[in-house]
């Protein structure tokens, strides 16, 4: 990215739900640890070219320590003999709070801190957990001047920083037509040119790998997020206003966001340890398969009990078979326990089955010992409970203001179907819709677009909530919203309740649910011949 082409502003995505769970297991054995230590390896490289090229560099790898990093930052500039000016961002941390069980507790702070710290000269700011799209906001903001009331401007750079946040998911990576594109080995990561008005281009460098397309930005518009409203500290921006246009090759302009003032509350990221979680995969061969798995499930759950197992079989098996893969299916079994020395007992009992279970007994792997179970939880508090506070690059630190905020109602679009007439052809979904999913907590998201702008009705008619179900029985007990957003020719799913308690305790097989939308693509049904 510093040496492709022209650079501004560098900007890294270290953090996840899952990432402050792994950060605050780290704190536990190293308090002065708590941060992406991968970000300085990085920097290594990195800085040197940065500060000859004047790119500013602004992540949100400080995690959980925000001024430890920083004080890395500037033992590695001292070492690499630059003179670089480092600021940070903190007040994100809650812990002190006391939310109950807590490993970890951080407000999603938002982009003025960053602002303030670029304002004053700095070289390189690191954050705690801002939300992600921040990490764009804060830079335009501070280069255009923007204030806490230029909720359109402010909205547009939102919607910039989402489709840039995930790095090469905007360029063709995770792609429901990977195939369409005609360099994906190493893909490019995208930039996005913000604008004064706070419209944009998502682009890349010439002559990196993949692709940028009105369907690769939408496909990560549609990712993670749920109703038209995304609410962020600074703004709430409205996805039914995005409005995309093609601007010449790898160039996607994106104009017409509209913004309003953000929501009263702060979301807060709590995780918190609960136990301990161990599994092992079955590898079940030939005939008898279920009653196979039945043995194996009955003598494991006679040596430690049934409570907090979990299991799954997948019929991967295809019947006369030329190859043992093929004719074998796998029994995945998980056990959750407060109790240690119960998940290394799982273990050993697994393995002490070998010789006197089903035929053909064998595990794709030896069991481990276990680890720990983390849960994370969104929490809301009082902007008056959060400190955002910019320590700037001299050591001054200066305290943020929370932007004036507003009521944010759930706001539902309706969209009429609209029946499409034709001869019809039974076939994969996946041939006319495109589809992003992923995780929030323990629900999942599942964006769908139609390729074909005329499409849309028939996808709107036809994927219905209670259609989703019965393509995606996994589903079929719980709640789902739908939000149509007819702009992106798009659907957005929030299936409620999908990954349980998240990513860290889930035991389904997809845990983050990266794949739930490829599976919706891969189901047929009836299509208009029309779009095929």
């Amino acid at each position: 990215m510093l040496t492709g082409g022209d650079l501004d502003v560098l900007t890294g995505d270290y953090l996840a739900e899952l990432t402050m769970l792994i950060l605050g297991r780290q704190r536990l054995k190293d308090p002065g640890g708590g941060y992406a230590k991968t970000f300085l390896r990085q920097l290594e490289n990195s800085l040197g070219v940065a500060v000859d090229k004047g790119v500013k560099i602004v992540a949100n790898a400080g995690g959980l320590n925000p001024a430890g990093l920083a004080d890395a930052v500037r033992g590695l500039a001292e070492r690499l003999g630059l003179d670089v000016r480092v600021a940070h961002v903190e007040g994100d941390d809650l812990l002190p709070l006391g939310f109950d069980g807590a490993l970890t507790a951080n407000a999603y702070l938002g982009a003025w801190g960053i602002a303030e710290c670029l304002r004053a000269g700095a070289d390189v700011v690191v954050t705690g957990r801002v939300t992600d799209a921040s990490l764009v906001v804060g830079p335009a903001a501070a280069h255009f001047g923007w204030h806490t009331t230029d909720y359109d401007a402010l909205a547009g750079a939102t919607v910039a920083g989402h489709v840039i946040e995930c790095g090469t998911q905007a360029t063709g990576g995770n792609f429901s037509f990977f195939t369409e594109i005609a360099d994906l080995g190493h893909p490019g990561f995208p930039i996005a040119e913000v604008h004064a008005d706070g419209s944009a281009v998502i682009t890349k460098h010439a002559g990196t790998g993949g692709a940028v397309t009105r369907e690769t930005v939408t496909a990560q518009l549609l990712y993670e997020i749920q109703g038209p409203d995304y609410l962020g500290p600074d703004v709430t921006t409205r996805f039914d206003t995005i409005a995309l246009a093609d601007d010449g090759a790898d160039r996607v302009r994106i104009s017409g966001v509209r913004g309003g003032p953000p929501p009263e509350t702060v979301k807060v990221c709590v995780n918190t340890l609960a136990g301990f979680r161990n599994s092992a995969t079955f590898v079940l061969c030939g005939l008898d398969i279920d009653a196979k798995a039945a043995l194996a499930r009955r003598q494991l759950e006679s040596v430690i009990g049934a409570d907090g197992l979990t299991w799954t079989l997948a019929r991967t098996d295809h019947e006369d078979a030329d190859t043992e893969e093929a004719a074998s299916a796998l029994l995945h079994a998980t056990v959750k326990t407060t109790d240690p020395a119960r998940a290394k007992a799982f273990s050993r009992a697994t393995v002490e089955l070998a010789l006197g279970s089903y035929p053909g007994f064998t595990l794709t792997a030896p069991p481990a010992d276990g680890t720990p179970v983390g849960v994370y939880r969104p929490e809301y508090v009082e902007r008056s409970a959060v400190e955002h506070v910019a320590v700037l690059p001299d050591g001054e630190r200066r305290a943020i203001p929370w932007p004036d905020a507003a009521p944010v109602p759930p706001r539902w679009i309706e969209v009429e179907p609209r029946q499409v007439s034709g001869p019809v052809r039974w076939a994969p979904l996946g041939a006319v819709l495109g589809a992003r999913s992923g995780d929030k907590g323990g629900d999942a998201n599942l964006g769908v677009w139609a390729r074909l702008p005329e499409a849309f009705d028939w996808l709107v008619s036809e994927i219905t909530v209670d259609r989703l179900r019965e393509l995606l029985p996994e589903t079929k007990d719980l709640d789902i919203e739908r939000h149509p957003l007819p702009n992106l020719n798009a659907v957005n799913f929030v299936v409620r309740g999908l990954l349980g308690q998240g990513v860290a305790a889930a035991t389904r097989f997809d845990p983050q649910a990266k794949a739930l939308g490829e599976w919706l693509r891969a189901r047929h049904a009836h299509i208009p011949e029309a779009f095929l």
